[in-house]
């Protein structure tokens, strides 16, 4: 990769942290409607995924979606205004926090239901398959969800048919107040996936290279009609499961332990450091071109028109029930 790459790739994760840490504050303040699930702690998962995606592939995801969304490509405009639930907003102000997603860039929504973005993501890899694209499909899912029937219907589903899909488990090991360990029997994700017979691995969620390098080897398997795969990305996420959880299930010292040690960002910002790839300077400067951008989204949010109620139910199915 390029040094503008590599930059690219650290700017995208510090702006997801800058970008979550500022709604954390601004939903403890009552302009997010509805509450939210911050991401920080698993930006290398989200990014390492979109950066070895093509912009046409597809991605369906979970209650827990703004890096996702950001790294495929969503401006944090338009992101933060449908927080706010704003018109400007993703889903035009009408999906909040966990309904963000657009059909027609690829990314097919998340939602809160556990384990939904797998059997989504692998009912678009079908379509992928049967319309004859040359894309995939790539599925999220926390570790709550992997003990869901759901996820691995999906994964069997997806196996038998040999479908350009990638089902990545952003596993950042507590499924809202539970450790994984507690509720998932083998403890291996990846041994249990392989038992359907397709490639799974194991990988490093904080080394935001590792993912990219999965991933794109994934989807190549996918493009040459070798089927699909399964990636656990072990990550951490360092607030609570939702914003004002008090978070009495863990320590205080194993949060910091992966802040200090762990840091995906940097973790990576060390590393450009090192291979001579980044400077004090140019760092300084990202992050306070993140620092503006992020500032911006709020203004251009706060300022945004709420959805006219007349135009509620435009683009949608007006056929009434039948029962």
């Amino acid at each position: 990769m390029t040094i503008e790459e590599m930059h690219s790739l650290l700017r995208m994760m510090m702006m997801i942290r800058n970008f979550e840490e500022t709604a954390d504050k601004l939903t403890l303040r009552g302009k997010v409607a509805g509450g939210m699930h911050n991401s920080s702690g698993q930006e290398a998962v989200a990014v390492g995924v979109m950066s070895a995606l093509a912009p046409d592939d597809v991605i369906a995801t979970t209650h827990r979606s703004h890096h996702h969304t950001l790294a495929k490509g969503f401006s944090a405009r338009e992101v933060m205004a449908e927080l706010m639930t704003k018109s400007s907003g993703v889903s035009k102000g009408r999906g909040a926090s966990m309904h963000l997603g657009d059909v027609t860039r690829g990314h097919f929504g998340g939602n809160g239901i556990v384990g939904a973005g797998v059997g989504i993501g692998m009912g678009a890899a079908l379509g992928i398959k049967m319309a004859g694209d040359e894309k995939v499909a790539v599925g999220f899912v926390g570790d709550g969800g992997m003990n869901t029937g759901r996820t691995w219907e999906a994964i069997n589903m997806s196996a038998i048919w040999n479908l350009p899909f990638i089902l990545v488990v952003d596993n950042n090991q507590y499924a809202v107040e539970t450790f994984i360990d507690r509720v998932t029997a083998g403890g291996d994700l990846a041994k249990r996936a392989s038992g359907f017979g397709l490639p799974a691995h194991n990988i490093d969620g904080q080394n935001v290279l590792e993912v990219k390098d999965a991933i794109a080897e994934a989807r190549e398997r996918a493009l040459a009609g070798d089927g699909p795969t399964f990636i656990n990305a072990v990550t951490y996420r360092y607030y609570g499961h939702n914003v004002g959880e008090k978070g009495q299930y863990r320590t205080l010292e194993e949060i910091e332990d992966w802040r200090i040690h762990r840091d995906p960002i940097d973790q990576f910002a060390a590393r450009l450091v090192s291979e001579g790839m980044l400077d004090e300077a140019t760092y300084e400067a990202m992050a306070a071109s993140v620092e503006r951008e992020i500032q911006d989204a709020v203004e251009f949010a706060e300022q945004s028109p709420h959805p006219d109620p007349a135009e509620v139910m435009l683009n949608v199915d007006s056929g009434k029930l039948r029962g």
